[in-house]
């Protein structure tokens, strides 16, 4: 399984492709590739939102994952961020839905909890865990590509999780 894990920002939206690999010895989680999508202050909201859809489907075409794994809506005291966030999100979506790719959407504590094993994690946690559970030579660009490959690991080991409970009914 290859997930395509996206962290929607409204100046820096990480991607981050991780593979369960179930062929070696012992299965592992394998970091195909990581990035941050950043966007001018200089544009206008419709040109920056063009920039993410584009650099989004180019990498999805590029990857080829099975399933995109993005987090969910959070609430925020500022009305015009979550406005704006949610924007991101919705040309996430449609970039993944374009790209004929199922969408599943998890909460941020689900994320931390499931990469961490703590719910309220530091970004600094999230990618030192992130660096450890891909066994990544250093941590990744930025802690919004950290970010992207946790949700990517939060649905993959959920996935197992899952397909366990299911075959032992």
């Amino acid at each position: 399984m290859r997930v395509f894990g996206i962290d929607c920002g409204t100046e820096f939206t990480g991607y981050g492709v991780v593979e369960h690999d179930l062929t070696a010895r012992m299965p592992r989680l394998v970091h195909c590739a990581a990035g941050t999508i950043r966007l001018s202050k200089k544009d206008k909201t419709p040109q920056r939102l063009a920039q993410i859809y584009t650099e989004l489907t180019a990498m999805m075409s590029l990857y080829h994952p099975d399933v995109v794994a993005i987090e969910e809506v959070f609430f925020s005291a500022n009305a015009k961020s979550a406005l704006k966030l949610g924007q991101v999100r919705g040309v996430a979506l449609l970039a993944a839905a374009t790209s004929g790719l199922p969408v599943v959407e998890y909460a941020p504590l689900k994320i931390k909890s499931s990469v961490v094993g703590y719910g309220l994690a530091a970004k600094e946690q999230v990618q030192f865990m992130v660096t450890r559970l891909l066994e990544l030579d250093q941590a990744p660009e930025s802690p919004d590509a950290a970010d992207a490959l946790a949700i990517a690991i939060c649905h993959i080991h959920s996935a197992q999780t899952l397909a366990l409970q299911g075959a032992g009914r």
